[in-house]
């Protein structure tokens, strides 16, 4: 399937904070993702982006955010702490999701979260905080294990995608899955480095994402239908 869309400029008010956005909502579209970047990037991440336009062209709608403030950022650059701060960025993504619940444009979509780096133990984090909503999540080249105990608290199916050069993340990525209680898969990608720069890499990181959030997030939708026509 493919679906083009516009990119929008957005503004997600989280907590205390507003939090710049780029949404794109293809027509029909079967679900949306959520991104949480990895330390030290933000929504123009070119990996995430390329993500989310492969998202986008299997009918996904998309959210990539920046999950730290302007003022916020500036001080990270300085002390490197904040991308590290689990508790924050998941929180911050609690309040995303919940914008996107009542955003007009968004809040009839179920939502999945797709994480990098230490977005992953974020997004896992906030899906342990908000089972209802979030309903898929995946996690590239991630740091599960620093969501700790919120791990056997997650709902939502998981996958875990790790490449498979990038050794000291498998082996926390298998400590992390062996806690997780839901639905779950760990895919290692021959080849790969952790930020899947060799050819093709990326590519499979996005196939595998597509299908995942396809499959639990249109899964999603049919049920709705069905149990509307009941």
């Amino acid at each position: 399937m493919s679906m083009a869309a516009d990119e929008r400029p957005v503004r997600v008010a989280s907590g205390s904070v507003s939090l710049e956005g780029n949404l794109v909502v293809p027509d029909a579209a079967v679900g949306l993702v959520l991104f949480a970047h990895g330390s030290g990037s933000s929504r123009h991440s070119s990996r995430n982006r390329f993500v989310a336009q492969e998202l986008n062209r299997g009918g996904l709608a998309t959210l990539l955010i920046d999950l730290l403030t302007v003022e916020e950022e500036a001080v990270d650059v300085r002390t490197r702490h904040l991308r590290f701060d689990i508790v924050l960025l998941a929180e911050r993504l609690v309040g995303a999701a919940d914008w996107l619940v009542q955003n007009p444009d968004t809040r009839k979509l179920s939502i999945g979260c797709f994480g990098a780096s230490t977005g992953a133990a974020a997004a896992l984090v906030a899906g342990a905080l908000r089972a209802d909503i979030m309903r898929a999540i995946v996690s590239r080249g991630g740091r599960p294990d620093l969501a700790d105990t919120a791990l056997p608290q997650v709902r939502a199916p998981t996958l875990l995608i790790v490449g498979g050069e990038d050794h000291a993340v498998i082996r926390l990525n298998r400590a992390a899955y062996d806690r997780l209680r839901c639905e779950k898969q760990l895919i290692i990608v021959p080849g790969a480095t952790h930020l899947f720069e060799e050819p093709g890499t990326l590519e499979e990181v996005a196939r595998l994402a597509r299908d995942w959030f396809a499959q639990h997030l249109a899964g999603d939708l049919r049920d709705e239908k069905k149990a509307m026509l009941r």
